[in-house]
């Protein structure tokens, strides 16, 4: 049996007017959306992701003896780097001039929390460049720690808010 919460989610989505995939145009192929009529506004998003690591090999990670390096600041400038070429990998994404981006390395126990803030003055959102910084930071914690453990999980990765442009705020609920 469902939750009352998924079922509240369940009905709300049944209610909801179908939206037509922006990517798609009539016959089905794929396509850039034009965003030439849109104002220019200022646009934030902040994701948020988890990748978890063995205890053992977190230990190493907290003493510094990983051959690879210091993981927490080149995962940090990998996210980074992502944010601001996240065009390059997804195929239908609008190149963003960035204003700001910043990707923030939290140890955990189990591993780390990793989050990311974008900021511009575009035509389009820039969820997808706090979404491409989270995942390739946590990407890079795992290339650097892969050699101590091989069983580490990147999860969690989702959007936690975005300001900006005709939708508006969102906040992901808690």
């Amino acid at each position: 049996m469902a939750s009352p919460r998924a079922a509240r989610r369940a009905s709300a989505l049944r209610r909801a007017p179908a939206r037509t995939l922006t990517h798609l145009d009539r016959d089905g192929a794929a396509r850039m959306v034009d965003v030439s009529g849109k104002p220019v506004t200022v646009r934030e998003a902040v994701a948020r992701g988890r990748i978890v690591i063995s205890a053992p090999a977190m230990r190493l990670v907290r003493a510094g003896r990983l051959k690879k390096g210091g993981v927490v600041e080149v995962a940090r400038l990998a996210g980074i780097l992502a944010a601001k070429r996240t065009a390059e990998a997804i195929p239908l994404c609008h190149p963003l001039a960035l204003a700001h981006a910043d990707v923030a390395i939290q140890p955990r126990a189990d591993g780390f929390q990793i989050e990311a803030r974008v900021r511009t003055e575009a035509r389009t959102g820039a969820e997808m460049e706090a979404l491409h910084a989270v995942a390739v930071a946590a990407l890079t914690v795992y290339d650097m720690v892969k050699a101590a453990d091989r069983t580490m999980t990147i999860t969690d990765l989702c959007l936690v808010e975005k300001s900006g442009g005709r939708s508006g705020v969102f906040k992901r609920p808690r």
